[in-house]
């Protein structure tokens, strides 16, 4: 298969097979999908970090050479700028439970169908960058590709299932929200394409691009779903979300050494 083909394929799995795992997840109880979360987002935790700081990173290092440490420390610290600044302008914003600060307003119609509409906005945004993530990983290595497809599709599980629920409560329909989000996750293949071919023409900025993806990872690892795990404080939870986090990383390790070169 070309490396264009592997984009595609792993620009749909994380995209559009994530939308519809987090649909099916959809059907299970709401008291089983409470107690099932925390445990997808410690999953997706370890998977992140692992996938950033075991596999993007060092290539980025690797292939920006001697010296190049220091522009590479400077395009993680940009991105992890950069992400922020996004998630301030509701462009990067993902609920990974049923009620948050951000888009639950008690008694406010309107601003429940703003936020449903700022979701897909976001999630779109989101998609499509996650597509550059995946293009850049391939346009260097097929198994660093595959590891981070891996990645970024153990992160839109629970993601996505946090933005059915918001949908679901600013007014739409089951079928509308599968709808939508079934639109945003096509935003990963775009972006995948784009990244394909934009980054293609330009390769000497492959490191910093994967730093830049490392950075995307990192941030959502921390900003978002860490804090998110901090609410469960027992001794039982903890020791879980530990166990989790570890397999996530796990997965990401085993994968490296398995997937083609």
């Amino acid at each position: 298969m070309n490396t264009l083909g592997w984009i595609v394929g792993f620009t749909l799995l994380g995209g559009v097979a994530s939308v519809l795992l987090a649909s099916l997840f959809l059907l299970v109880p709401e008291a089983q999908r409470q107690r099932a979360m925390p445990l997808l987002i410690a999953f997706a935790t370890g998977a992140l970090l692992g996938a950033a700081l075991l596999g993007l990173l060092p290539e980025a290092v690797e292939l920006a050479g001697p010296g190049g440490e220091g522009r590479i420390g400077l395009a993680l610290l940009c991105g992890i700028g950069l992400f922020f600044m996004l998630e301030k302008l509701v462009l990067w914003r993902h609920c990974h439970e049923d009620h948050c600060d951000t888009h639950d307003v008690p008694h406010d119609d309107h601003r429940h169908r703003s936020s449903a509409a700022l979701v897909i906005v976001g999630d779109t945004v989101h998609n499509l960058l996650d597509g550059v993530l995946i293009a850049a990983a391939f346009l260097i290595d097929v198994h660093l590709g595959v590891m981070t497809g891996i990645a970024v599709l153990a992160h839109e599980v629970p993601s996505e299932v946090g933005n059915f629920v918001v949908l679901l409560h600013g007014g739409l329909s089951r079928l509308q929200a599968f709808g939508w989000n079934l639109f945003s996750g096509l935003g990963a293949v775009v972006g995948g394409v784009i990244g394909y071919f934009a980054l293609s023409a330009v390769q000497p900025l492959l490191p910093y691009a994967l730093a830049v993806s490392a950075a995307c990872l990192l941030y959502v690892a921390v900003a978002d779903l860490i804090p998110g795990l901090h609410r469960r404080v027992d001794a039982r939870s903890s020791l879980l979300q530990v166990l989790l986090i570890g397999a996530g990383v796990g997965m990401v390790m085993l994968v490296e050494h398995l997937a083609p070169h």
